[in-house]
Order: C-alpha cells, then structure tokens, then sequence
C-alpha cells in the first residue's frame, strides 16, 4: 500500500478513535445520570453539558496515546492480544489525564463516569477492530482490499517484491504476472490489463533502457491504470506523477485517474449513505415497479447483466426488466438500426421495450436497484455508465478504455448532457474523461443536483 493511501486509513481511524472514547463518556455520563435519578441517596451530577469541554481533551488525545503504544504500525493482520493491551494502555493514560486535568480545573465528576468512559471507550474501539478485522478477512473485504498487479523487471527484483507481499502485505496483493521488461510486449501487457482487471502495474528496472520503460507507462495510461515505478522522472503525456513510497523504497506513482485523498474517502461516505438513504426513500416506488413488471409481462422482475466495473473487472449489474426476455435473441435482428456508432447498441423506440417498461425507462425507475451496486462497491453514484462486458471487448480505440479507470455509477455527465442528443460514443467518452481529468467531490454533487429534474421530469431517456 503507497504511503498516501496508508495515512488516509490512518487519519480516518484516528479520527473514529477519538469518536469512540468521546462517546464512551457520554454515555456513560447517561448512564450514571439515570442511575443517580433512580438510587436513593446516590448523589447527584451535572447536566453533560457541563463536561462537553472535555471531548476537546479526548478526541486528540486518544489518537496519540494509541500512536505512542504502536497501534496504529500494526500489520492489515494483527493479534488480538496486542491490540487490546495497547488500547487498554491508551485508556488508562487517558483516565489519569482526564482525572488530572478535572483536579487542575477545581471540576467534580464522579469517578463511577470517569472509570466507566474509559471502560466503555475501549471496548468500543476494540469492536471497532474486531469488525474492521472480520470485515478484512471476508471474502467481500479481501475483494474490495486485494490490489491485482503486475510485476515488471529483473527476476532478484521482482522476488524482492514479493518477498516483502509475503511479509508485509499478506493475502492483500494479487500477482497476476511476472515479466522481465523485454517481455512486456503491447500485446501482452493489454491481455493482463484486460483479461486480469489489473489495479496497477509495478516497475523495478534497475538499470534497464529508459525507452522500454516509458513505453510500457504510454500503454498503462492510455489504460487508466496506475504505475508504481521503482526508477527515474519520465515525461508522460497525460498522467500526473507524484513521488510516494512503496514498503519503504523511493516510488514515482503515474496517474491518468484520480490519486487516493480525503475527497475520494468523502466519495465513498457519500456512495454509502447516500445509496442506503437513496434505498429507504425509493423502496415504495420499487415495491410498486416489481409488481408492475410481474404483473403485465412474462419472465423475471430483475434484469441481471455481466458489465464492466473499476479496471474492467465484471460485475452483475441489476435494473427492474423493461424488454421483453427474448431481447438479447432479437438484438441481431435490430444491428442495422442501431443508432449509437462504436460499440454501444442504441435504437430508438426499441419494439423490444414493454409499455411499463417504456415509462420505467422514461423516469430511470429501472436503474434504481443498482443502488445495491453502490452499497456493494460494484458502482458509485457518480461515474462513468458500465458497459457490457461483450460491448467493452469491441473497444479498438485504447484511448477509451480509461473510463473503466473508476467505478461506474448511477449518473454522470452524459446522463445530464441529454443522453438521447449523444450518438457518438467518441462524444460519450469525451465527456466521461472530462468528468475524470476534472473530478472533484463538489462535481460529484453539481451532478447529483442536475440529476434530480432530469429524472423528475423525465428528460434525456426514453
């Protein structure tokens, strides 16, 4: 894992650390204050407003109390038995500093509270682990962690590699191939890139010919895929580089996609609440959909599709049916009207459509359970639409593959430009790789907004 993607982990667990001790006093606050309203004699406390300054103590503090016991240079990995004493390390320092700082103030609060937050606080974070640890070792988590590579370089350096996976990265990195640079032909790189669903491409080429090696970073941006170069500077044409570090050793890092910041962790925050928010709200409307589909046309309610996901790797992708079930038989009877040029298959009025599924299609009522997608990690809100996995293998164009370079989503800049005025697929992807050389969270949300009366009122499909 790049240095900069290991601080964003770190931050964002320090900052739920902090969260989780704070509430532990607040609750446990709560806690003594139903107790003293309900024990005769017990003395009572103040309202927890009185003691909210505290969380200016606790919430920095805890994150370098657990830094100062090594808990957060653990391996992805880690025994349970070092995790909770280092915690419990943390929470007892943090008791003395809380107690300390109450006698410096002249404060009162019992010590029942102080015990008990710290008690509680622990045993908060120590689920947290549990649950990141349980989310780590799942088949979902090692899906959405594992990072599928290719090493290229001298056979001693690419067995230094993987000997430091083994170490340091275990069951987190997918070698998908190992070549030496002279094999790393256009041919072969493109099949590994495609067929394997590689994240990223790792050079180590000593002291090989610069030439071969800015090649092989021409193929891998065109692609949108990442390379992680144990070398020198290389001039590219689109990808940014930045200088990181990979198990300790100097890395340039070219990218034609964007980089891993706090603005991509707010992506994802917002894919998640927004896809369960998304989910509640529209339940009724798609209770409704599924009878209508069930009830005026024969076969299934959902409509399951193998579409290409981050870096092309398949996924099924749901939709509500709105085509009668032998459409993919009569798709070769309607080629000579398709509409869309490239690989896309477009024709208007489709006689395929059923009549509900025509006004399902009108309001994209049909494309809301991919909200599950979303809440999967498959899509995001905003990206790229998923193409076919058969469409995405008739891209000759190399270039226009960089849009498999993040996750698809629900929405994106052709889906508000007017789907129905856009006839080129070399325009549909002008206008996806303007969304990903410009990304920004705030464009995240300028798209979502100018999505909503898109699909109130209906424009833009049919």
């Amino acid at each position: 894992m790049l240095r900069r993607q290991r601080t964003i982990r770190k931050h964002l667990h320090q900052i739920v650390d902090g969260g989780l001790f704070a509430l532990g006093l607040w609750v446990a606050h709560g806690l003594r204050l139903i107790l003293s309203s309900r024990v005769e004699g017990l003395p009572g406390i103040h309202d927890f407003s009185h003691y909210i300054w505290l969380f200016l103590l606790i919430v920095p503090a805890t994150p370098l109390l657990l830094q100062a016991q090594g808990f957060y240079n653990r391996p992805l990995v880690y025994s349970r038995r070092e995790t909770f004493w280092a915690v419990a390390k943390a929470g007892t320092l943090l008791v003395l500093g809380v107690v300390t700082l109450l006698f410096m103030q002249k404060e009162e609060l019992a010590r029942s509270v102080v015990i008990l937050s710290a008690v509680m606080g622990t045993g908060l974070v120590l689920l947290k682990e549990e649950v990141v640890l349980w989310w780590m070792i799942s088949e979902f988590g090692k899906a959405q962690m594992r990072k599928r590579v290719v090493l290229i370089g001298a056979p001693d350096e690419i067995g230094k590699i993987e000997r430091d996976f083994s170490d340091r990265m275990t069951g987190s990195v997918e070698v998908l191939a190992r070549l030496e640079l002279a094999e790393a032909t256009p041919d072969r790189l493109f099949e590994l890139l495609h067929e394997g669903a590689a994240n990223g491409v790792i050079l180590s080429t000593g002291h090989a010919m610069f030439g071969e090696v800015e090649r092989v970073i021409e193929l891998c941006e065109l692609e949108g895929v990442e390379v992680w170069l144990l070398a020198d500077f290389f001039r590219t044409q689109i990808s940014q580089t930045s200088v990181d570090d990979f198990l300790g050793r100097p890395t340039l890092v070219f990218r034609s996609a964007p980089e891993a910041s706090w603005q991509g962790v707010g992506k994802q925050v917002l894919d998640v609440v927004g896809a369960a928010f998304a989910l509640v709200l529209s339940l009724p409307i798609m209770i409704g959909a599924a009878l209508l589909v069930r009830w005026t046309s024969k076969g299934p309610i959902l409509f399951r599709q193998r579409r290409s996901g981050l870096n092309g790797r398949p996924f099924t992708m749901l939709k509500f049916r709105t085509m009668v079930t032998d459409a993919e038989q009569q798709k070769a009877e309607l080629a000579a009207f398709n509409e869309m040029d490239g690989p896309v298959f477009k024709v208007s009025a489709d006689p395929r459509i059923t009549p509900v599924g025509r006004w399902l299609r009108k309001f994209s009522v049909d494309e809301l359970p991919q909200l599950w997608n979303v809440l999967m990690g498959e899509m995001s809100l905003v990206g790229p639409r998923p193409l076919p996995v058969a469409e995405i293998r008739q891209i000759h164009d190399r270039a226009h593959r960089r849009r498999l370079s993040v996750k698809p989503g629900l929405t994106c800049l052709w889906q508000i430009s007017g789907r129905n005025r856009v006839s080129s697929f070399k325009e549909w992807v002008r206008l996806d790789l303007e969304y990903i050389d410009n990304w920004s969270l705030w464009l995240d949300l300028k798209i979502l907004l100018k999505t909503i009366p898109v699909v109130i009122l209906g424009t833009g499909a049919k």
